[in-house]
């Protein structure tokens, strides 16, 4: 069951507010503590899948968040990266046991230990479906890239010699290669299923690029831990990168959204964010002490992610996010309130703008809205706006009555001659 729902202040918002965001976010807390679940991906059976590195089990939860877990084998085996493969069963790697694991919708668990002619102390992280019908993952301390076909067989790639480029997060591109991250190496690699590698380096030095996801726009967007950075990149190697607003936030797990924008968690920041594929973001604040992580898009349209709470003594729990997004700003200026939006949605809702004063709290406009995606920018101008002073505008999203799925709000000055 969930076991608490963040409350949203709507009439309490005062004049004295400067800006703020809400998304409707429900937690589900992990039955074994201090668990560390880190990775997330929908499974085959409708359900979502992810790994606890520290409770050494694979876990199943569903989208009403009943959750199941299966233990691995004695061992410290660290379970991390996790990925539905097309067997219909799901994968994951072992960073410390040094394998790959295969586990069936049933909860059977078949482990193959990686080759000790391909590297000694592998640390495989993270693991993606290719296009070729095998499983690619990363070898962090190997300095390889690895693929494992259904039946178990297992090669390797290293990477250029010279350095360790520590590889960590991989997906497959629209390109049909497999891109992945060099956490060490401060690049982006690609690599095509013969095995053919190209490096890309990432403009920012020390950046520790982390996971990486397919966009909505053909490119792969990638997290920058250090860099504090979303980056994209395009298929000819082309990069450019966005700095997220809060600092230090330590942006780690990303993934597209079903709204058509993208997604991910900010580890130390306690956030999860969203960033249009124009390079728009907006965060949206999880309780202190949560460790996001790992994100990805569930099969009912909305946002799960992990929030690992390994250190804190604050219990570990999944988490659910709607796909919901306005991407608002808003300023006042020639006796004009003009407000900006990138708004996007994959339910309809009810479009409001709702006013904070002095005087009370008004909602001047409403209106219902089909799904918005991919996300829309637009502005709407209010001229002339009466003085007010200094007054809370709050656009929200709602699927009725006092059931806001998303908002935000800023504070401008409307007073004449301020």
């Amino acid at each position: 069951m969930p076991i608490r729902g963040l409350a949203l202040l709507l009439t309490s918002l005062s004049a004295a507010a400067q800006s703020g965001t809400y998304s409707n976010i429900t937690d589900y807390r992990v039955p074994t503590a201090r668990s560390g679940p880190n990775w997330i991906t929908p499974g085959p059976d409708g359900a979502l899948w992810f790994t606890e590195s520290s409770g050494n089990q694979i876990a199943r939860i569903t989208t009403v968040g009943v959750i199941v877990e299966y233990p691995l084998p004695p061992g410290h085996n660290n379970p991390q990266g996790i990925a539905a493969g097309p067997d219909g069963a799901l994968w994951f790697t072992e960073y410390y046991g040094d394998k790959i694991g295969r586990i069936t919708t049933a909860g059977v668990i078949t482990e193959y230990p990686l080759p000790t002619d391909i590297c000694h102390s592998c640390l495989p992280s993270m693991i993606a479906a290719g296009p070729d019908g095998a499983l690619w993952f990363t070898e962090y301390g190997g300095n390889s890239i690895g693929r494992i076909t259904t039946a178990g067989a297992i090669t390797g790639y290293l990477l250029p010699a010279g350095e360790s480029r520590g590889p960590n997060g991989i997906a497959a591109g629209p390109d049909g290669a497999l891109w992945f991250t060099e956490w060490q190496g401060n690049r982006i690699g690609r690599i095509t299923t013969a095995g053919a590698v190209t490096e890309f380096p990432v403009p920012t030095a020390g950046s520790f690029p982390d996971e990486i996801a397919v966009g909505p726009d053909g490119a792969l967007w990638f997290t920058e831990y250090a860099g504090n950075k979303i980056g994209r990149i395009t298929l000819t190697g082309v990069t450019t990168e966005y700095p997220v607003p809060a600092v230090n936030s330590n942006p780690e797990g990303i993934t597209a959204g079903p709204d058509g924008a993208l997604w991910f968690t900010e580890f130390n920041g306690n956030r999860i964010a969203r960033i249009t594929a124009a390079g728009s973001i907006t965060e949206y604040p999880v309780p202190a002490g949560s460790g996001p992580a790992g994100i990805t898009a569930g099969p009912d349209g909305a946002l799960w992610f992990t929030e690992v709470s390994v250190d804190t003594g604050r219990a570990p729990n999944i988490a659910r996010a709607p796909a919901c997004g306005l991407g608002f700003s808003a300023n006042f200026a020639n006796s004009s309130l003009t407000m900006n939006f990138n708004l996007g949605i994959e339910t309809p809702a009810t479009f409001d703008i709702v006013l904070h004063g002095s005087s009370g709290v008004f909602r001047p406009f409403s209106k219902a809205i089909p799904v918005i995606v991919p996300p829309r920018s637009f502005t709407l101008r209010w001229r002339p706006f009466p003085d007010e002073g200094q007054l809370t505008v709050e656009p929200r999203l709602t699927a009725g009555p006092g059931l806001v799925i998303c908002s935000e709000w800023t504070t401008v000055n409307t007073a004449r001659g301020h």
